[in-house]
């Protein structure tokens, strides 16, 4: 069986309104699928890859009798309380069950579940969201949660901002549910200007030529991976040292862009391989190039093709 792949919001600039519409919140986290299946539970990231090892307490199958495959999304709380990316940054490279169980530990995950795909054998994404969502609501899922839905977009808009969560997810009650596509019946607003970039490069700190200080970063289009700026805000001691042992097998030659990189960013940058994916937040694009930019995390659950359906 291949893995399963979820179906991806499309991006709006408001809120719809009707009673059409459903709404929730957007969290700031890692979307996993979770299948039940024969007493043992599986996790699949957003681009089909087996995540099962890095999140022990997700996958822990008490209380979870039933066969179902649901969709959510795993969040963590940063030291005020809120969801928060960076905080799972540690937790998402585990491939090891012991590392992964005393990170558990030290940085637990709550997973949010707002979907369920599949009960007991029966596939259900044929089915109307509002249909979909009752069922899931009468589901016992051990320590797993089902977050409330809206029917209020504005006021969860405002409520959201006001908390300093990511943003509103809406969705139309009468959606199906298409696997590994981006459906305009789910449209997605986020209040902070967060994008995931490809890595073209990086720049050691100054007085230095090891210690990785920022990184360049490009946006995949038609016409090849565009320059959009170089990132340093946000990468300390030892998000530099992550993010040197993920750039250090994948040195180039040459500049992976397809534009022309100003001498000022390209002197002294080690070009690398464009694979991997990082998330940067900014106060938007200006003339090309992305303002006040700072590193919120490498996105190893995105691949750079699938970059291109953001916008």
């Amino acid at each position: 069986m291949s893995a399963p792949r979820p179906m991806l919001a499309t991006k709006t600039d408001h809120v719809p309104v009707g009673s059409e519409w459903s709404h929730e919140v957007k969290w700031d986290g890692v979307r996993v699928l979770a299948e039940v299946l024969d007493g043992r539970t599986r996790l699949w990231s957003r681009n089909g890859n087996e995540v099962t090892t890095a999140w022990p307490d997700v996958a822990d199958d008490r209380d979870r009798p039933r066969d179902l495959l649901v969709d959510g999304e795993v969040i963590a709380l940063n030291d005020r309380g809120l969801p928060d990316f960076r905080v799972l940054q540690d937790r998402m490279h585990v491939r090891s069950a012991r590392t992964a169980a005393r990170l558990a530990e030290s940085l637990p995950a709550t997973y949010m579940v707002f979907d369920l795909l599949r009960l007991d054998g029966e596939d259900l994404t044929g089915l109307p969201l509002a249909e979909r969502r009752s069922r899931l609501a009468a589901l016992e899922l051990g320590g797993w949660q089902v977050p409330t839905a809206y029917d209020d977009g504005a006021m969860l808009l405002e409520a959201t901002r006001a908390q300093g969560l990511e943003g509103v997810v809406s969705k139309r009650l009468d959606s199906r549910y298409v696997p590994d596509s981006r459906s305009p019946h789910w449209r997605k607003l986020a209040h902070r200007h967060r994008r995931s970039y490809v890595v073209g490069g990086w720049r050691p700190q100054e007085g230095t030529t090891d210690r990785l200080a920022s990184l360049l970063v490009g946006e995949p289009t038609s016409d090849g991976l565009l320059y959009r700026g170089r990132v340093g805000s946000g990468i300390g001691g030892k998000v530099s040292r992550q993010l040197a042992e993920a750039v250090a097998d994948l040195t180039r030659g040459s500049s992976p862009f397809a534009d022309e990189v100003p001498r000022a960013d390209a002197t002294g940058t080690t070009w690398v391989e464009p694979v991997l994916v990082v998330d940067v937040d900014t106060h938007g694009v200006g003339y090309a190039r992305l303002r006040q930019p700072s590193y919120q995390g490498l996105r190893p659950d995105l691949d750079p093709s699938a970059l291109a359906e953001q916008s």
